[in-house]
């Protein structure tokens, strides 16, 4: 393993600072603390600093060269509400709050790649450390667009990275085209006419309904989807009633759809629309559709997918970066820098997972052991896309 000297050599300062992140987590928009401590390291290693973005976004600004390239490199910073259940002395110190999907380490691996660039000027052209809040649910990546973060910082192209529990320490994944899936919301209101429940045929039953309705969507993937895709329709909620013997006017249903293509999602949305009306033609009831879409998928575009495999390449070698597993149905607002900008997203291991400990878990901690391996990602990718010309 090629690790870059001078950042392992750092390791133990890299991992008391994120271990200082972790202690104080904080949830969207809210990263106050964490922006402030980033945008100090930053400072001190001589790179231009710019608050503000998303509330409490910070972009690092670093030029070597007179190249015009410019590339973003980014990280999350926010924690998620969850109540930590580790023991160990760097945990949570705000109960309901916890870092629980890594965010402190992907900062923390960034600011050690900027600061490691910062002194060694082995470049030419512009990197934006990018330090996003609000990635989980809120979508910080969205909001830092819509503020002209690609008008204020115009980067050709954008590279993100997360840790990935169940991939061994020492390896990388990187996918060519699909990487994470979107994540849609949807509620339906199934309207009927309550009654007593032991007089069914006075009112029009929105449960059995409902309940037809549910089993109804499942065709929605195993039929109306072609099944060389990937989609997954969930039902998450079904709420209906508080008494035992009433039968209530509505029934309230939700849950989420996941798919890698813009064009599944299309016609996910229009097979519900058309069950959700059938089934309330059929029962008498009127059904309503309530649609709503979040982080669209992320995909990787091919070039950049192939630069990243190219560079973890010559840190881990070529057995050590996977290119064979599946894409996750779990979702990122990275993929909005995507829709703008050509880049890649990739995973880092995160080691087995003890006791099962996967991401959103009140027992996960990030490895610090890949700290260094990351940073030295990030330096090496820099170097390679803005590589000085002879």
């Amino acid at each position: 393993m090629e690790l870059i000297s001078a950042i392992q050599e750092n390791r133990a300062r890299l991992s008391a600072l994120r271990r200082d992140i972790h202690a104080h987590p904080e949830l969207a928009f809210k990263e106050n603390r964490t922006a402030d401590l980033v945008a100090s390291v930053l400072s001190l290693a001589g790179i231009e600093v710019h608050q503000g973005l998303a509330e409490t976004g910070v972009v690092g600004v670093l030029r070597a060269g007179t190249s015009p390239r410019s590339i973003g490199l980014r990280a999350d910073m926010d924690a998620l509400p969850l109540h930590e259940q580790n023991g160990f002395p760097h945990r949570s110190r705000h109960d309901g709050r916890m870092h629980a999907c890594g965010h402190d380490g992907h900062t923390a691996m960034l600011l050690g790649a900027a600061e490691y660039l910062a002194k060694s000027g082995q470049f030419d052209g512009t990197a934006y450390f990018i330090f996003q809040p609000a990635e989980e649910t809120i979508g910080g990546a969205r909001v830092m667009i819509e503020e002209g973060l690609l008008e204020r910082f115009p980067m050709q192209q954008v590279f993100g990275m997360h840790n990935w529990p169940g991939l061994p320490a020492g390896q990388f994944a990187v996918h060519s085209g699909p990487v994470m899936a979107c994540a849609d919301q949807f509620d339906i209101v199934v309207r009927g006419h309550g009654a007593h429940a032991a007089m069914p045929h006075q009112g029009r039953d929105p449960v059995v309904a409902g309940a037809a309705l549910v089993q109804a969507l499942q065709s929605v993937v195993s039929r109306s989807i072609d099944p060389l895709e990937s989609v997954v329709l969930s039902i998450t909620r079904f709420n209906a009633g508080e008494a035992y013997n009433v039968i209530p006017d509505e029934v309230r249903i939700g849950g989420t759809l996941r798919a890698f293509k813009n064009d599944l999602r299309d016609q996910a949305e229009a097979a519900m629309e058309r069950i959700c009306h059938g089934v309330g033609v059929a029962h008498g009831q009127q059904i309503s559709l309530d649609y709503r879409r979040g982080y669209p998928p992320t995909v990787n575009t091919a070039a950049e997918a192939a630069l990243c495999r190219e560079v973890a390449a010559g840190i881990v070698g070529d057995d050590n970066v996977r290119t064979d597993r599946h894409p996750s149905m779990g979702a990122e607002d990275f993929a909005y820098f995507l829709n703008e900008r050509p880049g890649c997203y990739v995973w880092i291991g995160n080691g087995l997972g003890e006791g099962g400990c996967m991401l959103h878990n009140p027992h996960y901690d990030f490895n610090d052991d890949i700290l260094a391996l990351g940073a030295s990602y990030w330096v090496r990718l820099a170097e390679h896309l803005l590589a000085k010309q002879p």
